[in-house]
């Protein structure tokens, strides 16, 4: 049994940090999803397939929030519809890991401690903001 963690991330409309929270590596995505959106007033969110459940979307609509969000099986009868062209600017998001990643520390995760790994994590997302300071 290894050291494994997840890193959730909500950012800006620039691809920078707003948000970090770091969970162990068997908790499911979705059980962080209200968390990282909750004191952001965002007017959409954009995630992927694992952030697709009718409680977090529903939670979304109470907050006036549009979920661009796909739904979780391509063939879903409910028929969840998002804007396709808005979705693709995801890359943000992706673009914000591999930044963050490119430590080693982050990468390989060489701290053993949560609390250690979300400093170092934390560190970074500094980093990357006193780039565009």
């Amino acid at each position: 049994r290894g050291l494994n963690s997840k890193i959730h991330l909500a950012v800006d409309a620039h691809g920078m940090p707003v948000r970090v929270i770091v969970t162990e590596g068997t908790c499911a995505d979705i059980r962080q999803a209200c968390p990282l959106v909750e004191g952001i007033k965002p007017e959409n969110v954009i995630a992927d397939r694992a952030y697709s459940a009718h409680s977090f979307r529903n939670h979304l609509e109470g907050e006036k929030i549009q979920a661009i969000i796909p739904p979780i099986q391509r063939g879903n009868r409910s028929q969840i519809t998002y804007d396709k062209h808005l979705y693709k600017v995801r890359h943000l998001i992706e673009n914000t890991f591999l930044n963050i990643k490119q430590w080693r520390a982050i990468a390989t995760r060489y701290a053993k401690r949560g609390s250690s790994f979300l400093a170092i994590v934390q560190v970074r997302c500094i980093a990357l903001w006193c780039k565009i300071l």
